[in-house]
């Protein structure tokens, strides 16, 4: 390492560098590894299982398996599209991360509810809506959370750029 670049890490204040570590970590990559296999796999099986059925599946279990298909294939290209780079996001992982968790969410949700509405019984309603609810607020929480994390990296970063001569 140069002396120039040794001087400019030093420069970097001690909270910045140790949250801009955190996210090209080895742990953090591991994380991402693991959703890419996780979605990858997921997605490979799915399509395995429907490709070896011996005869056509109903339409609702096609599309739901060509929605499922979706949402593995998104995880592993996001955590495809994470571990190509090779320099910190300023969360910008954990903003596009809980779209789709917010996405997928939702879509299931919405899916559920109406397989309910249209095959149970009120009470089969009630609680796959209460169900799909609570996923959904969940996910508009880690997105908010995301995004407000997000805007706190690129504040310290601009108040690094804006001290550094």
């Amino acid at each position: 390492m140069s002396e120039q670049s040794r001087a400019a890490v030093g420069a970097v204040p001690e909270q910045l560098e140790r949250v801009l570590a955190a996210e090209v970590s080895w742990h953090a990559r591991l994380r991402h590894v693991a959703v890419g296999l996780v979605g990858g796999c997921g997605a490979a099986l799915i399509a395995v299982l429907w490709a070896t059925e011996p005869d056509a599946l109903p339409g609702r279990t096609q599309a739901a398996f060509a929605g499922l298909i979706t949402i593995g294939l998104a995880w592993a290209v996001f955590a495809g599209w994470v571990l190509s780079r090779r320099r910190p996001l300023f969360a910008r992982d954990r903003v596009l991360s809980a779209r789709i968790a917010l996405a997928a969410t939702m879509v299931t949700a919405l899916a559920g509810v109406a397989l309910a509405a249209v095959r149970g019984s009120a009470a089969d309603l009630v609680a796959t809506a209460a169900g799909g609810g609570v996923f959904t607020v969940a996910a508009v929480l880690a997105l908010v959370r995301a995004r407000r994390r997000r805007r706190e990296l690129l504040r310290l970063w601009e108040v690094f750029q804006h001290d550094t001569p």
